[in-house]
C-alpha cells in the first residue's frame, strides 16, 4: 500500500513540473494570438524549413528543430491554379539570389580536356637484323637507351658463310671472262646479304676474303632494345637491336563518349607536362579507336607531336585541351548551373508573364552533349526564353514546400472527364503516332518523316475549347510538348535523333492518356530499360507483343509491358 501512495505521488509531481516548464517555454502567462507561426508578414513573405516544413513563420530565423536557415516562400498572390508555376515576391527573390539567364543559339564551341600519357611512335621504331648468320665478336652499343646516329658502327660480326662466300667470289672473278654469270651470281649471293658494291670491289681489289663484317645504324634514335651479347651466335633474320627516332611522339589520350562529337581527325591539341610548367605543346589528331573500352568507358584518341631537342619522354603524363564545336549549326544552349537532375529527366525553371509577381514555370527538358559551361537542348526550350541560372535549388524547395510540382514531387496521373468528341479526335492522333512507332521499329527514316505531317494534323484538329478550367491549362501545356517534339522529329537528318525525339512524343501521349482518359482503343504502355543511353524510355503500342522503336532490328524484342489502357 505504501508503495503505491509512493508511485501515486511521483507521478503527481511529474505532471506538475512538466505544466510549469511548458508554460514557461510558451512565454508564462503571455496570450499568443492563434496562427501566429503561419500568418505571413505584411510583405507577403512566410518562412520556413527545408527540412521540417511544419516550421512556419513571418519572420527569418533559424529552424529551431535542426538550426537551418528559414527559407523565404510566398502564397500565390493572383490564384493561379496551374501547379507548374511557382510565384515569389521580389524580396524572396532577393533573399534567395535568384539570378535568370537567357536561353541563346550557339555552334557548340566549346573545351574539352583530356588526360594521357606520352608513347613512342611505333611508326619510328627501326629492328635491326642479322643479314647473315655469325658471332657476335664486338658490340658498340653497351646499354639500352643509348643514342646512336644514322651509319654508325653498332657491332662485328664473324660468318663463316660470308667468308665462303668471298671465296666463291674471288674464284669466279678468275674466270668471269668466260663464265660471266657464275660471277654475277657470286656477287648477287653477298648482295642478298647486304654487302654493298663498294665492299665487293674492295674485296676483289685486295683478293683476301673478310674474316668479320660491321652492322651499321640504319637510322638516328634511342637504342630501346638490345638482344645480343659479345660471343652469341645469332641466325639470319635474328633481332639484334630496336631503335627509335624520338624527334615524333605519340600523345596518347582517353575521351569519354560525351567528348566524340567535338574530336575528329586532323583538330588541333594543347597540352602540359608536368615537367615544363605552363609551357604548352601542339599536337595533331592522327587517330580515333573504333571501339570503345568497356572497362573504363572511354576511347583510345592518338595525336602526333614533334619532339623538339628530345624534351617530351615516352612515359610522362600530360593533360590536353581540345577546342572545336558539336554542331554543324547553331542550337539551343542552356547554363549548367540552370539544370536539376532528377534520374533520366532535367528540370529547369522559366521565367513567365506574371501581372502581379515574379514567376518561374518547371519545365522539363532534353539535354544532349556539355559544351564548356553549358548545355545543348534538344527539345523544352526556345532561344530567348530566360531560365534560372542561380537560385534554382531555392525556388524548387519552395514550390516543393508550396505543394507546386517540383523536381521530387512529380504530377500524378489524373483522369479529367472530356467530351466524346474530344477522345474521338485523341483516339485519331494515337493511331497516327503508331504508324510513326511502326516506322521506328523497321528503322525506316523516310517513312518515320512521312508520318509526321498526318500525325500534326490530328493533332491540329484537337478542340482545346471543349476543355474547362485546369483541363484546358494542362492541355495547352501537353499539347506544345507533342508539336514540340513533331517539330523535332521533322527537323531532324537522322534516325537516332528522331528516336531521341520520339521519346519525348511517347511520354506527352502517355501523360495525356493518363489525364485525360484512355482512347477508344485499347493501348499499352512498355519500357525498355537499354533506350535513352541506358536511362530507359517508355512508348505506346495496340499490342501486348514487344517491338522495339528505340532499336529496331538491333534489339526487337527489349522491353516489357508496364501498363494496359483499356478502351473507352
Amino acid at each position: 500500500m505504501t508503495t503505491t501512495k509512493n508511485i501515486t505521488l511521483v507521478v503527481i509531481i511529474c505532471l506538475l513540473f512538466g505544466g510549469l516548464l511548458g508554460w514557461w517555454a510558451r512565454g508564462g502567462g503571455e496570450v499568443h494570438p492563434a496562427g501566429e507561426h503561419t500568418h505571413l508578414a505584411a510583405d507577403g513573405v512566410e518562412y520556413t524549413c527545408s527540412m521540417h516544413p511544419q516550421i512556419r513563420q513571418n519572420e527569418p530565423g533559424q529552424c529551431p528543430i535542426c538550426g537551418m536557415a528559414l527559407t523565404p516562400v510566398t502564397n500565390n498572390t493572383n490564384g493561379d491554379p496551374n501547379p507548374y508555376v511557382m510565384e515569389m515576391t521580389p524580396e524572396a527573390i532577393a533573399l534567395a539570389n535568384v539570378q535568370t539567364s537567357l536561353v541563346k543559339a550557339g555552334s557548340g564551341e566549346g573545351t574539352r580536356t583530356l588526360t594521357g600519357k606520352i608513347e613512342i611512335d611505333e611508326q619510328q621504331v627501326k629492328r635491326l637484323t642479322a643479314n647473315f648468320a655469325g658471332r657476335i665478336d664486338e658490340l658498340f652499343v653497351n646499354f639500352t637507351g643509348q643514342e646512336v646516329h644514322q651509319g654508325q658502327k653498332l657491332a662485328t660480326l664473324y660468318s663463316p658463310d660470308l667468308v665462303n662466300a668471298q671465296k666463291e667470289l674471288l674464284e669466279t672473278a678468275k674466270i668471269k671472262e668466260s663464265q660471266p654469270a657464275l660471277y654475277q651470281a657470286a656477287k648477287e649471293k653477298l648482295r642478298l646479304w647486304s654487302i654493298g658494291d663498294r665492299q665487293i670491289a674492295a674485296i676483289e681489289q685486295s683478293g683476301e676474303t673478310n674474316t668479320q663484317f660491321d652492322i651499321y645504324a640504319d637510322i638516328s634514335g634511342v637504342v630501346i632494345a638490345r638482344n645480343v651479347a659479345v660471343g652469341d651466335f645469332v641466325s639470319r633474320g635474328s633481332v639484334l637491336f630496336e631503335i627509335v627516332d624520338l624527334n615524333r611522339v605519340w600523345v596518347m589520350l582517353d575521351a569519354y563518349e560525351s567528348d566524340l562529337a567535338m574530336l575528329n581527325r586532323g583538330n588541333e591539341v594543347s597540352f602540359q607536362v608536368a615537367a615544363y610548367p605552363g609551357e604548352e605543346f601542339n599536337a595533331t589528331i592522327a587517330y580515333i579507336d573504333p571501339i570503345l573500352n568497356a572497362d573504363t568507358r572511354t576511347v583510345g584518341v592518338r595525336a602526333e607531336a614533334v619532339n623538339r631537342k628530345n624534351r617530351l619522354k615516352p612515359g610522362m603524363f600530360v593533360s590536353a585541351e581540345i577546342t572545336g564545336s558539336t554542331l554543324a549549326t547553331p542550337e539551343v544552349m542552356v547554363p549548367k548551373s540552370a539544370v536539376l537532375w532528377t534520374g533520366p529527366r532535367s528540370v529547369v525553371y522559366v521565367q513567365v508573364d506574371s501581372p502581379n509577381a515574379p514567376a518561374y514555370e518547371m519545365r522539363e527538358i532534353v539535354l544532349g552533349n556539355g559544351v564548356g559551361d553549358d548545355y545543348i537542348v534538344i527539345s523544352g526550350l526556345e532561344a530567348g526564353e530566360k531560365v534560372v541560372s542561380n537560385g534554382v535549388f531555392a525556388i524548387d524547395a519552395a514550390a516543393q514546400l508550396r505543394g507546386n510540382y517540383s523536381m521530387m514531387n512529380r504530377p500524378e496521373a489524373k483522369t479529367v472527364d472530356v467530351p466524346e468528341s474530344f477522345r474521338s479526335q485523341l483516339t485519331a492522333f494515337a493511331g497516327d503516332y503508331l504508324t510513326i512507332k511502326d516506322a521506328l521499329v523497321k528503322s525506316d527514316a523516310d517513312a518515320t518523316k512521312a508520318a509526321i505531317l498526318p500525325a500534326q494534323s490530328s493533332l491540329s484538329l484537337l478542340e482545346k475549347e471543349v476543355l474547362e478550367g485546369n483541363a484546358q491549362t494542362e492541355w495547352k501545356r501537353l499539347s506544345d510538348l507533342l508539336n514540340q517534339s513533331l517539330r523535332g522529329m521533322a527537323e531532324a537528318r537522322d534516325l537516332a535523333t528522331q528516336r531521341t525525339q520520339f521519346e519525348l512524343l511517347s511520354d506527352g501521349l502517355i501523360e495525356v492518356i493518363e489525364r485525360f482518359g484512355a482512347t477508344e482503343n485499347q493501348l499499352f504502355k512498355l519500357y525498355c530499360p537499354m533506350a535513352a543511353r541506358d536511362e530507359g524510355a517508355f512508348w505506346l503500342s495496340r499490342e501486348k507483343e514487344v517491338r522495339n522503336p528505340y532499336f529496331g532490328d538491333q534489339m526487337l524484342t527489349c522491353g516489357e509491358v508496364q501498363q494496359a489502357y483499356p478502351a473507352r
